[in-house]
């Protein structure tokens, strides 16, 4: 069970003390380390200076553990922070910006609800950066609620917030009391003090979310530079929630107090903003109404789009560009949708029967599919299967849990007179990117795939699968790469999707025909029968 722990330093307010702070990460890194991740709750800028950056962002110093950062809690803070020229969220090699609110899930399944900011003074439409609503609340408590793998929500791992929850006479937030209840977090760290403070766990009775009393520890951390040397570093080791035993989430100890949230007067909506149906895994849209989707992708193609590493996972509903519950997914690309996972077409597909398969909810990889979700995975390959064999054609599918935040397979068909060359070409652009491809037998379920950590996989007609664990440097592209090398598809200009990516209604002509193909094996049509 160890094994699934991860290390953790959550850090206070660092208010532009860069170098005291990355030395002291540094330090404790190779005293107590190596750490998988540290969290900044609270200010990570100067309101004024932040020169003692420029260093780490043009690469004459570095950060030695991954960092990730809340966003700006002043007016003053906020005039910097937008200014930075960030890469996908990176400020520089190993620090990184969370976002204003959402959920981060690590490739060991550590899930961290994040809110940045203070709480606003009144609920306008407009508010703003560094400032946050009920709005944004109730989008982290839909997002926990929705992530969970399966069985019975348990709570998140940590919360972090810059300002502190409302507890007694103090100047808290009313909201992040009201979320703390919602999300139950096993540990809640925030900073915006000067002072360090360790309240006695308390326990959180059940309710409509789960039948469990769950218990979390409040724990306020003071600046870097604090005038009494109060703690501002908390070093913690756990083991997310999902894979621990109900047993140990139900162990107390002798100090527990009553939640401190339960008499406070919440004015938040108390119904779940997640649409009814999701408590089916199902969501139902008219898909022939291309106004149903107001969104766009900010990034794009193949793939739908990239993380930096060592980022896993964030999850925010709305800005999740494939939970089908988020208003960013471009509806016109889905084609067909089953209880746990939907169809769609990708950017710039590879060619006509180029599919994409992705999980309805927000879920990292296949290694972390309930049994439910990992059959009706299993089901949708099959179908493509004997669909593409319909006409002649088999399939590869391919799986990149790496740079990327939700679950996406890669669907390519290719003629069956190239089968034989497939192991052939992975061969030869593993050699070309010296990665180390094991060959695997067929996947019979989720425990199959590594649980830890990022990975590469393709799936192969003949049923065995080929994988990588070896992420260093990977080629973003190679899925690409390998069904465009001139020994299977032979057209290298769609190794790029933008150099193949189509017009709006071209998309939806690509749709239509596929549906119509596809229609007689299409398990979710009610005329389907097996």
């Amino acid at each position: 069970m160890t094994d699934n722990k991860q290390k953790v330093l959550i850090c206070g307010d660092i208010r532009g003390s860069y170098k005291q702070f990355f030395t002291k990460i540094d330090s404790t890194n190779k005293k107590a380390g190596p750490f998988d991740l540290v969290l900044c709750a609270g200010s990570f800028f100067s309101d004024t200076n932040n020169d003692e950056l420029v260093a780490y962002k043009n690469g004459f110093k570095h950060v030695s553990c991954p960092t990730y950062i809340l966003g700006p809690t002043t007016e003053a803070s906020n005039a910097f922070f937008s200014t930075l020229d960030m890469n996908d969220d990176e400020i520089c090699q190993n620090l990184s910006y969370l976002g204003k609110r959402g959920l981060y899930t690590t490739s060991s399944g550590l899930r961290i609800a994040y809110l940045s900011g203070t709480e606003a003074k009144s609920d306008e439409t407009e508010t703003p950066a560094w400032q946050f609503t009920k709005k944004d609340v109730i989008a982290v408590r839909d997002s926990c609620l929705a992530s969970k793998s399966s069985g019975e929500y348990r709570g998140v791992d940590v919360l972090i917030t810059a300002q502190e929850p409302k507890l007694g006479e103090n100047e808290g937030s009313v909201l992040i009391s009201w979320l703390a209840l919602q999300i139950k977090p096993r540990y809640h760290f925030c900073s915006m003090s000067e002072t360090y403070n360790e309240r006695p766990p308390y326990r959180t009775p059940r309710d409509q979310t789960t039948s469990i009393d769950l218990s979390t520890r409040l724990i306020t951390l003071a600046s870097v530079t604090n005038a009494t040397k109060a703690k501002y570093l908390y070093a913690a080791n756990i083991q997310p929630v999902e894979k621990m035993r109900v047993i140990d989430l139900l162990q107390k100890t002798t100090d527990e107090t009553e939640c401190p949230y339960l008499k406070l007067q919440f004015n938040v909506e108390t119904s779940s903003g997640i649409n009814k149906n999701q408590e089916q895994n199902q969501f139902f849209y008219d898909m022939n109404d291309p106004q149903d989707f107001h969104g766009k992708r900010r990034h794009g193609g193949n793939n739908h789009g990239h993380q930096k590493r060592p980022r896993q996972q964030q999850f925010d509903q709305e800005k999740c560009w494939f939970c089908l519950s988020s208003p960013d997914v471009e509806k016109h690309l889905v084609i067909t949708v089953g209880e746990n996972f939907y169809m769609a077409m990708p950017k710039g597909p590879i060619n006509e029967n180029h599919v994409l398969l992705l999980s309805v909810n927000h879920i990292q990889s296949s290694a972390l599919l309930s049994n439910e979700s990992w059959e009706e995975l299993l089901r949708f390959k099959d179908a493509l299967r004997k669909f593409y064999a319909s006409i002649g054609q088999v399939v590869c599918f391919f799986e990149r849990n790496y740079r990327t935040s939700h679950l996406l397979i890669d669907c390519i068909p290719l003629p069956k007179t190239l089968e034989w060359q497939i192991k052939l070409t992975i061969n030869d652009k593993s050699d070309e990117y010296n990665l180390q491809m094991e060959t695997v037998p067929n996947l019979m379920d989720p425990t199959d795939l590594p649980d830890h950590g990022p990975y590469f996989s393709i799936e192969l007609p003949d049923d065995s699968v080929m994988l990588t664990r070896q992420m260093k440097n990977f080629p973003i592209q190679l899925t690409r790469e390998i069904m465009c090398a001139e020994t299977l598809l032979n057209d290298e200009s769609k190794i790029d999707w933008r150099e193949c990516k189509l017009s709006k209604d071209e998309e939806l002509e690509y749709v239509k025909q596929f549906r119509l193909k596809f229609g007689h094996f299409d398990f979710n049509l009610d005329e389907f029968k097996e």
